[in-house]
């Protein structure tokens, strides 16, 4: 398999491409995709089979075993280990709302768990990079404890597209909004990415020195329909308290 920079990134296009599809991708589709021949599609399926990364099914190609260590792996330098694994299903079972642990690391944020079902693919906020963390809940959380410098340049590299009407899109409102998650310690996105959800996001303890010392910072957060949040906040901050507290005090 060529090594050179072009045929890297079309290895992981068909990478990415493969891992987006609700069903397998076939080579042929591949090809179109990727605007190149069947036969440069046939080289690069090869080693990325042959390494497990992908499988051959009698309908195309889908994502291989390979995947799940990677993702294992992933996780795990992004602080989810077992305290977080047990914690996320308890949150839920208390509060009936879908939880999530996120994390900042060298310039993305990413939804690294979530209770919500791998089969619900509906679901607005589902495990991967993190586009609208502007609009977020757990975005605002991470953003906020990060030094300012790195808030602004992250706020540069992704920009705060508008996704609802309710979304803050200048940047003197968002450092405002942040400053208001600071001093009362959780942050809310009412209908900010998704119009029919809210959320809400509480920094885990120790975000700023945990930030200093390996360029992570991390949140936990909940979402649900925006008309059960209104009868429901003060209990629902008050289980994410309960739970953030419960993982500073794990050894």
């Amino acid at each position: 398999m060529s090594t050179s920079p072009q045929s890297v990134d079309r290895a992981l296009e068909i990478l990415d491409t493969v891992a987006d599809a609700a069903e397998p991708v076939g080579a042929k589709e591949l090809a179109r995709r990727l605007g190149c021949s069947l036969s440069t599609v046939y080289h690069l399926l090869g080693p990325l089979t042959a390494r497990g990364h992908l499988v051959r099914t009698a309908d195309g190609y889908a994502p291989g075993p390979r995947v799940a260590a990677l993702h294992r792996s992933f996780q795990r330098r992004l602080g989810f280990g077992p305290g977080v694994a047990e914690v996320l299903p308890r949150l839920r079972r208390a509060t009936g709302a879908e939880a999530y642990f996120t994390a900042y690391r060298d310039g993305r944020i990413t939804v690294v768990d979530t209770t919500a079902p791998v089969t619900d693919t509906a679901h607005p906020f589902t495990p991967g990079p993190e586009p609208r963390a502007h609009a977020t809940a757990h975005g605002k959380a991470l953003l906020a404890a990060l030094p300012r410098a790195v808030r602004r340049r992250y706020l540069a590299d992704h920009g705060m597209a508008r996704l609802t009407d309710r979304t803050i899109t200048s940047a003197e409102r968002f450092e405002a909004e942040l400053a208001r998650v600071r001093g009362r310690g959780f942050a809310v996105s009412v209908g900010e990415a998704d119009p029919a959800y809210t959320c809400l996001a509480v920094p885990l303890p120790g975000a700023g020195a945990d930030f200093r010392a390996d360029g992570v910072v991390r949140a936990l957060s909940v979402s649900l329909p925006t008309g059960d949040f209104r009868r429901r906040h003060g209990e629902l901050r008050a289980a994410l308290a309960r739970a953030a507290a419960g993982l500073a005090a794990r050894p």
